[in-house]
């Protein structure tokens, strides 16, 4: 039970992370905003990341935002806690 629970949150997770890479790298190509598709993205990511921006201002240096490495090295992060925590 406790595996497939942490096998699903992990899931989760790597599917988060695969969010926001794909979400960050739409930003240098600027797609059209109308796209159902970027929309969606946009959605998923911009409130995490304007949470990131306004709790740790120093992510955005000289115009580049790292808030989407924070969001994964914070994810990655987690999972190893829990990981850690379940399995020893």
């Amino acid at each position: 039970m406790i595996t497939e629970l942490y096998g699903l949150i992990r899931t989760i997770g790597t599917l988060y992370i695969w969010i926001v890479i794909i979400a960050s790298f739409l930003s240098f190509v600027r797609p059209d905003p109308n796209n159902p598709i970027v929309q969606a993205l946009h959605r998923l990511t911009e409130p995490v990341f304007s949470f990131i921006r306004t709790k740790f201002p120093f992510v955005v240096m000289g115009g580049i935002d790292l808030s989407p490495l924070v969001i994964i090295f914070g994810l990655q992060f987690i999972d190893i806690i829990i990981r850690n925590v379940l399995f020893g």
